[in-house]
């Protein structure tokens, strides 16, 4: 959202290095002055939320990496001599590691948020594609970082997912000779996992000022998903939502902390603290609570025609996960706002419902009643986007919207027709 610069250099030095290197006019104008919906709520404090998650795993990654031996001979060793020996080093992995499950929730939060209220909508459609490859940027590194501890469940997670590679035809044995570094999950797999996840939080943080830009080119969106009609309906950054934000993370870390004092372990899996050894393979293989409902897809699929269930379970996944790049084509509604679109809301809710479900299906053995509701979910999933998004576009009447955000906050309208109460 293009505005006039109110920065004005106090000093000498602030003069000169604005007609330089107009640095601090940039962060004044981003994130001080930048004109805000005045109607903004607590949901929409999650992505500075996300900014000090990633700020947290990069300073405590990079402290764990000065103590760690990627070697399949020492890395456990390293792990425990991280928790045993080296000052505050228990705080400093337990940090790191539910770092990791924080961070996919406030992720997950923001995701939903952004479905229910429609900011993936024109012209935020380059936001949401940056966001999204965020998170697939955020489980490829989690997915590493899991296997770095070289417990029995890092090993053999790490085995049973690259195993998936070999699927996929013609080029499957070859990606997973890459990623693997030989004919089985070893010490050069361990190498290049760790050298990968070395790397990608910082691709990350380059992606989050690449979704930052993208957010400052059209402005926030709010949550009567309407445009700002004019300074009437905004507010500058600070102090207002600085405090607000300042609140709300306030609230997540004293949850970050009492998971890291007095749960630490409560969001991993025992069998993690056992060397690995790849001749005892661990009765249940699960991964990471945020990548179980992607784990359920995997494993629920069934034979589809002539595709075995195994490719048949990496190609659905992966729709799923590309389908996500696609929403802004797939909702072509002009109200932006589930506070406004009545049919809408009701079938957003049975998804938030199905990817919970695929959630607690993703955690259990793969027969039975979960391997069904594993199978409803994934259906209802891709339908949600493909099918029931497209076909509200059409069919769905929605409420009267107000003419502007002050509107929406103070009431009354100056059209005869009086917008229906938002919920």
């Amino acid at each position: 959202m293009a505005h006039d610069s109110t920065y004005r250099p106090r000093s000498a030095f602030t003069r000169w290095l604005d007609s330089r290197l107009p640095i601090m006019r940039l962060a004044h104008d981003s994130f001080v002055d930048f004109p805000t919906p005045k109607n903004l709520n607590y949901w929409w404090t999650f992505g500075g939320i996300l900014t000090f998650c990633l700020v947290v795993q990069i300073v405590s990654g990079i402290v764990l990496a000065m103590h760690y031996v990627p070697h399949v001979d020492f890395a456990f060793a390293s792990v425990e001599h991280i928790m045993r020996n080296v000052n505050y080093g228990w705080l400093i992995r337990y940090i790191h590691a539910n770092g990791a499950s924080m961070f996919f929730l406030a992720v997950y939060i923001h995701m939903f948020r952004g479905l229910y209220f429609g900011s993936y909508k024109e012209p935020r459609e380059v936001l949401w594609i940056i966001g999204v490859l965020i998170y697939i940027l955020m489980m490829a590194t989690a997915f590493l970082g899991y296997v770095l501890p070289w417990g029995q469940m890092s090993f053999w997670a790490a085995t049973v997912i690259t195993n998936l590679f070999c699927a996929m035809p013609c080029v499957g044995d070859v990606i997973l000779s890459w990623l693997i570094g030989g004919f089985a999950v070893d010490n050069p797999t361990l190498n290049r996992f760790f050298s990968l996840h070395y790397l990608l939080p910082f691709l990350i943080f380059g992606a989050v000022m690449l979704h930052i830009w993208a957010l400052h080119v059209p402005g926030n969106n709010n949550p009567a998903g309407i445009d700002v009609k004019g300074p009437q309906d905004t507010i500058p950054f600070h102090p207002y939502y600085t405090v607000k934000d300042g609140f709300a993370l306030s609230v997540f870390v004293i949850l970050f902390a009492l998971i890291v004092f007095y749960a630490p372990n409560i969001l991993g899996h025992p069998d993690n603290y056992i060397p690995a050894d790849f001749l005892n393979t661990p009765e249940h293989i699960v991964p990471e609570w945020y990548f179980l409902p992607f784990y359920a897809v995997l494993r629920g699929v069934p034979d589809l025609l002539f595709i075995p269930a195994k490719l048949a379970g990496i190609i659905v996944m992966f729709l799923c996960i590309i389908t996500l790049f696609l929403v802004p084509w797939l909702d072509f509604s002009k109200v932006r706002s589930a506070r406004y679109r009545p049919l809408y809301k009701q079938f957003f809710w049975l998804f938030v419902i199905a990817c919970v479900a695929l959630g607690w299906a993703g955690a259990q053995s793969p027969e039975g009643l979960a391997l069904w509701v594993a199978r409803i979910a994934t259906v209802y999933y891709l339908a949600f986007f493909w099918i029931i998004m497209p076909l509200l576009s059409v069919i769905e009447t929605p409420k009267k919207v107000p003419d502007s955000i002050s509107k929406s906050v103070l009431g009354g309208a100056s059209s005869s027709a009086e917008p229906a109460p938002a919920e």
